[in-house]
């Protein structure tokens, strides 16, 4: 079937080349998702992911920001960034799910690569074009699509060409990009949402509810309440919850002393970063270094059934 009259769309299909802990992978998801299995918390990757939307209406949260989307809204997502999609209540939604790694060029082709990269490090990670651009984006991977229907031993290599395309077209459209964040939330969750936004962005600093009410002029009570109902989370835990997620991306992706790393995080002590991180993964922050390494990204990542 054809999603907006361009996309290629067949439900539960799957294209995958590689794994996401070798040099070159790709993931390619077509399925349907319902708020019944709306994630808890925003979750990371350690591979470059990209949402294509393509049903009426569901927001995504990144980085504690809360983004509306709507049909064709593509969504583009650098490693170890925060993030989960928020589907409505009602029928399940429409969505293709794009995860990769990509191996290094040839040393000539390292600046063109720096520039496709870029699309992902904008300060909106949300892509949203008119008609023509999008057509023309959306047809590569359409291209993806009807090569893997009809698999030979250049497959792979076609594919892998065909997505360096797709993104470069992105790229080379990125002045088109109409998308404009008007939400339709309400004033209290907008507000929330705001307040989340602000966690992640200090949560290194010193957070506490006394001095997040300060800062957004709303009572402790109010906010307290108020939060607790939007996010499902108490302040305190959504803090610590945040600054935990960060600090397993850089258990994963360094070689920085646990310690060092708790601090790093906004932990006043190794002992509570410890706590904090049993109480949310039932695991300590050494033994979850140890079982990443020995897993090479394996199961503690949270994987492609949860987007």
């Amino acid at each position: 079937m054809l999603i907006d009259n361009i996309l290629v769309y067949s439900q539960e299909y799957k294209i995958e080349i590689g794994r996401p802990d070798k040099n070159l992978y790709y993931f390619f998801d077509y399925d349907e998702r319902s708020y019944s299995i709306n994630m808890e918390f925003q979750h990371f990757h350690q591979f470059y992911e990209i949402c294509i939307f393509l049903d009426k209406k569901a927001g995504h949260l990144i980085d504690g920001v809360w983004y509306d989307l709507r049909c064709g809204d593509i969504v583009a997502l650098r490693p170890a960034l925060l993030h989960k999609t928020s589907y409505p209540e009602g029928d399940p939604c429409k969505r293709l799910i794009i995860q990769f790694v990509i191996p290094p060029m040839i040393s000539q082709f390292e600046g063109c690569m720096q520039h496709i990269y870029s699309i992902f490090a904008g300060e909106c990670p949300i892509y949203r074009f008119e008609e023509r651009p999008k057509k023309a984006v959306l047809e590569k991977l359409n291209d993806i699509y009807y090569l893997s229907q009809s698999p030979n031993e250049l497959t792979d290599l076609a594919i892998h060409n065909k997505f360096i395309e797709f993104l470069s077209i992105i790229y080379l459209n990125r002045d088109k990009n109409v998308y404009t964040n008007r939400s339709d939330l309400d004033g209290i969750t907008n507000k929330i949402y705001n307040i989340t936004a602000f966690i992640h962005g200090h949560y290194a600093e010193e957070l506490s509810l006394e001095s997040i009410s300060r800062e957004f002029f709303i009572s402790s009570y109010y906010l307290s309440h108020q939060f607790k109902r939007i996010t499902g989370f108490t302040l305190t835990d959504y803090i610590s919850l945040t600054r935990v997620r960060n600090a397993q991306t850089l258990l994963l992706s360094t070689e920085t002393p646990i310690t060092e790393i708790a601090f790093l995080c906004g932990f006043t002590s190794f002992s509570q970063f410890n706590r904090a991180f049993h109480k949310f993964l039932k695991v300590s922050p050494s033994g979850f270094r140890k079982e990443a390494r020995l897993k090479q990204h394996g199961s503690l990542l949270l994987t492609n059934s949860a987007d």
